[in-house]
């Protein structure tokens, strides 16, 4: 099963990263919608969508965490 059926595409940025401010607005407005239909998902499937959103940002954080640990051969 792909769990990423339904939930569309992010576009590529338009900007470089360079371009800190801008990256970013377009990243959040490109991932918006993503993470608004991934909450609704898992609404719709029982859970609470405040829990849904609360788990999100603990595991975007286990993500920079690993990304940090990775970079300085953690």
């Amino acid at each position: 099963m792909d769990a990423t059926a339904g939930l569309g595409s992010v576009p590529a940025p338009t900007h470089q990263a360079k371009e800190f401010l801008a990256y970013e607005t377009e990243c959040r407005s490109a991932l918006q919608p993503l993470l608004a239909g991934l909450l609704d998902m898992a609404e719709a499937a029982g859970w609470n969508r405040r829990t849904a959103a609360s788990t999100l940002m603990f595991l975007a954080a286990q993500q920079v965490s690993a990304a940090t640990e990775a970079s300085v051969g953690g």
